[in-house]
């Protein structure tokens, strides 16, 4: 899945983010607005990771 589809299908994937990431906020989720960068950004942020792992878990996700 690339970052149009994801920003395409946002609405959609938010539930599925919220599982997956259950330390985002609804505020964090919902200022994403399907914005990859973001998203690692968020995860990076909230979890302590480096961007490197946060990029890791996102394509980890990406390519389910």
């Amino acid at each position: 899945m690339n970052s149009d589809i994801i920003e395409g299908r946002w609405k959609e994937l938010k539930g599925e983010v919220r599982r997956k990431w259950g330390q985002l906020t609804d505020d964090q989720i919902s200022r994403i607005e399907g914005n990859q960068d973001r998203l690692i950004g968020a995860i990076q942020h909230s979890y302590g990771l480096t961007r490197h792992e946060a990029e890791k878990e996102v394509r980890s996700w990406l390519s389910r």
